[in-house]
């Protein structure tokens, strides 16, 4: 699928023409389409960059999961590994005053490389600022944005939808609140969107190398009956650093590694039937699975043991000395692992222990079956305030942070995905594959927790994947340049109403995605329903 940028022809209705003939005068030269082609994804991700930044240390408090995760990074900078606070520390290190942690280690239940991202910022803004809690965060939310309108551009051939997809993705305020705040999650959807990209390289890359060899092969009159097993695969080792990096902020990261090391098998499959091996299915199983797991998991596992090197080198974290304690060393085959990752294997099954057994009430707790509907969105913070309290000019004040879509890109977005479900099994297009493996990577294992303590915000890790949903189906609503002049000026008005409402959408809700202060009967007109509040 492509939405063509070559300059159109003059034939048409008026207004089509001249919408082609204006694009194709825009792209008349080579300058000018390579100004497009990156003056667009700049732009979309400077607009990201406003949204994310403006007024990003507001509130002044730490937000709901902050307590942890800005607080373990803390005491990470300065110590290697998350320790404990005092009681009522919140109240403190909100005043300024953050060197009040402890020794102790704390039990902490995620891996650490999120929280060493967050350390950054403090290191460079200061634990005292909060824009320093959450700069780290903002960054990484505003790359999303870049690398999503290049994944975009190659997945469909087209720098339009590319930036159609990272528009979309900059003014939508569940991508805008999770990159303003210190939680784990955009992190965990960033190195996932990079690992997606490595696998779309791949896939191009081995394709094409796989069909050399066999070329090469029967040039030589040798009958590649099963096929050649290729190793050098550079972008498989970049996905499995990305995706190792992924589960180094959560472990649902792993789901990433495991759905993506399946499809790189699948697509090996399917590109030797192509080719006429013969023994295809096996040649695909039995010889290039292996090097394919060999590329990609022992590379991910190095980068998350190397997350933990703060917990290895020092001795005060959570477990750290577990092994060195007599009788709790391994013995057998095993005996050769050292101590301090014997250690480890202890503290994750601790961790693990834990994540099975979390199923504690809280009033945002959200069903997984929920999520594409937008049923229950997360509050992050709330204050509400009398006239002439805390400058409300009004009768009464709401300041409010939800990380709450865009409710018609949202739920565009969901309509999208499954509307692509059905076109996978009526025209197995590639793309869309590609694109469901990753909704699927980041969505489908929440369902076997539906009884568990999770929330909304968990989605942001596959929100890039509703959003190229949408994106496939705005191209197709687009139509072809050589469509007939009636479709095409159709379709160009649909998307560009579509696009509108977004904008006018995203701006009426970027007041409760960034805490400003408005009246409260305002506040409430962003409840369109009973269970957002």
């Amino acid at each position: 699928m492509s939405v063509s940028t070559a300059p159109a022809s003059p034939v048409g209705t008026p207004a089509v023409s001249r919408v082609d003939e204006w694009w194709g005068r825009m792209l008349a030269t080579p300058a000018r389409r390579r100004a497009w082609e990156w003056g667009g994804p700049i732009a979309v991700t400077l607009l990201a960059a406003v949204l994310r930044l403006w007024n990003l240390g507001h509130p002044h408090t730490l937000q709901t999961d902050e307590t942890f995760y800005v607080k373990d990074a803390y005491t990470l900078l300065n110590l290697g590994y998350e320790a404990d606070w005092p009681d009522e520390a919140d109240a403190r290190f909100n005043a300024g005053e953050t060197d009040i942690f402890t020794r102790d280690p704390s039990f902490v239940v995620h891996p650490p490389l999120g929280k060493w991202i967050i350390a950054l910022g403090l290191a460079v803004f200061g634990a005292d600022s909060s824009f320093g809690w959450r700069i780290g965060t903002a960054v990484v939310g505003i790359l999303a944005v870049l690398v999503l309108t290049l994944v975009a551009r190659m997945l469909f051939a087209s720098p339009l939808l590319g930036v159609v997809a990272g528009g979309l993705l900059a003014v939508d305020g569940h991508a805008i609140v999770m990159s303003r705040v210190a939680f784990l999650d955009t992190f965990v959807m960033f190195f996932a969107l990079l690992g997606f990209g490595a696998v779309l390289l791949d896939r191009r890359w081995h394709f094409a190398r796989l069909a050399s060899a066999i070329a090469a092969a029967r040039a030589r009159g040798a009958d590649p009956e099963w096929g050649p097993a290729l190793w050098w695969r550079p972008w498989l080792l970049a996905a499995g650093v990305a995706f190792g990096a992924t589960a180094s902020v959560k472990w649902s990261g792993l789901y990433f590694l495991a759905a993506f090391g399946v499809y790189c098998v699948v697509v090996d499959m399917v590109a030797r039937r192509r080719l006429g091996i013969p023994f295809w299915f096996s040649g695909a199983i039995l010889k290039q699975a292996p090097a394919t797991f060999l590329l990609l998991v022992p590379v991910a596992l190095v980068v998350y043991v190397a997350s933990y090197t703060g917990w290895l080198v020092t001795s005060g974290g959570w477990d750290r000395g577990f092994a060195d304690e007599e009788g709790n060393a391994w013995s057998g085959p095993l005996a050769w692992v050292p101590l301090p990752l014997q250690s480890l294997w202890h503290y994750h099954v601790s961790q693990y222990s834990y994540h099975v057994g979390v199923d504690a009430e809280h009033s945002y707790k959200a069903n997984p079956l929920t999520w594409l509907l937008l049923v229950r969105p997360f509050a992050m913070y709330y204050r509400s305030s009398a006239q002439g309290e805390n400058g409300c000019d009004f009768s009464s004040c709401t300041e409010a942070v939800t990380s709450i879509a865009n409710p018609i890109l949202w739920w565009a977005a969901s309509a999208a995905a499954l509307y692509l479900v059905y076109r996978l099994v009526r025209r197995r297009e590639w793309q869309v594959g590609l694109l469901l493996t990753g909704l699927a990577a980041g969505y489908l294992p929440w369902l076997m927790y539906l009884h568990r303590t999770v929330f909304q915000f968990y989605s942001i890790a596959f929100e890039p994947y509703l959003i190229l949903a949408l994106t496939f189906c705005l191209g197709l609503a687009l139509g072809r340049r050589n469509a007939p002049p009636a479709r095409r000026m159709i379709g160009i008005a649909a998307v560009g109403a579509f696009g509108l409402v977004v904008l006018a959408v995203s701006a009426f809700f970027y007041p409760v995605w960034t805490g400003m202060q408005i009246p409260s009967w305002f506040w409430n007109s962003h409840n369109w329903l009973r269970s957002w509040i």
